[in-house]
């Protein structure tokens, strides 16, 4: 007697020691020991090519001589640990002063970029004249970039050379994010903002009241997406800025990489730690801010970006 797809899937399942229930589909049932067996060694494995390298910078940075010396350069695991890089680096103010002009950046240009972002994304997705001709005129002029001599020139006759308002504005603005929480704003029921126009609320109201509260995971994803931007960005600093004193920590960090000894004779380091732990002590300051920050936002992920991108 021919057994049916139901039956041969449930005989093949109980070989094995696992339950099978016809009703669910089969995506849905428990996965098989072997499989999860897989699954947690390539999990594993990703997991350990990030901690690794991750390990390696810290340990470098708190490694001495005999050790660097030893190990050919970097070092997985410090035997004896010393700070006196990250003493020598916050020696004077230069690594300071960094850290501050890369923490107003980040600030002020995040608060900028988002602020602009979520007024145009809820404006395009609300019914506008013309209605998506214009929208797709709006993402054709902002998914093609001036390129790198347009940019200068601008940057230039605006008068913002050598000043810190180069380094936020020509980033306050990215077409993904304005694409994600575009996408995100159109999903919100139009029953909730009919109901808070027929109360007499206004575009403004409606955005801050009813809006923006349903929006706290996309507005969070997005947040950190310009935050990152505007705190690992150096290019831009190493266009426009002269000034020693506006330097971000990441074009001091690139300064570090190239440069080596010259620089840190330059920031004026009265000490002498290994050059390869300097530089992986300036990585640890660069990376760490954006460690300590990303925990309590990776919650929003899921509902923030996925959300936003496909259901749109």
């Amino acid at each position: 007697m021919a057994l049916t797809t139901h039956e041969r899937r449930a005989a093949k399942r109980r070989s094995r020691g696992l339950t099978y229930n016809p009703g669910r589909p089969i995506w849905k049932e428990p996965a098989s020991p072997l499989y999860n067996s897989i699954k947690a060694i390539i999990i594993g494995g990703i997991s350990l090519s990030i901690v690794i390298p991750i390990l390696l910078v810290v340990s470098t940075s708190l490694a001495d001589d005999k050790q660097l010396i030893a190990a050919g350069g970097y070092v997985l695991w410090p035997s004896n640990p010393s700070f006196a890089a990250y003493q020598a680096i916050f020696s004077g103010e230069f690594m300071l002063r960094a850290l501050g002009v890369s923490a107003f950046i980040t600030a002020v240009g995040t608060f900028l970029a988002l602020f602009i972002t979520i007024t145009m994304a809820y404006a395009t997705s609300r019914p506008v004249l013309f209605g998506r001709p214009v929208l797709m005129l709006v993402l054709f002029t902002l998914l093609f970039a001036p390129g790198l001599i347009p940019m200068f020139l601008m940057v230039k006759q605006l008068g913002l050379l050598n000043t810190i308002w180069s380094l936020i504005l020509p980033g306050t603005f990215a077409a993904f994010n304005f694409v994600v929480m575009r996408s995100f704003f159109m999903n919100i029921p139009v029953e909730l903002l009919e109901a808070a126009r027929i109360d007499g609320a206004s575009d403004f109201m409606i955005l801050r009241k009813v809006v923006l509260p349903l929006s706290k995971a996309v507005i969070a994803v997005v947040g950190l997406f310009y935050a990152v931007g505007f705190w690992n960005a150096f290019f831009n600093a190493l266009l426009y800025i002269n000034d020693q004193t506006l330097y971000p920590v990441q074009l001091v960090l690139r300064n570090f990489v190239v440069q080596g000894g010259s620089m840190a004779d330059a920031i004026g380091v009265t000490s002498s730690p290994p050059p390869q732990s300097m530089q992986m002590a300036v990585v640890v300051v660069a990376l760490l801010p954006i460690l300590l920050v990303y925990p309590f936002l990776q919650k929003h992920f899921n509902k923030g970006v996925i959300t936003g991108a496909i259901k749109g």
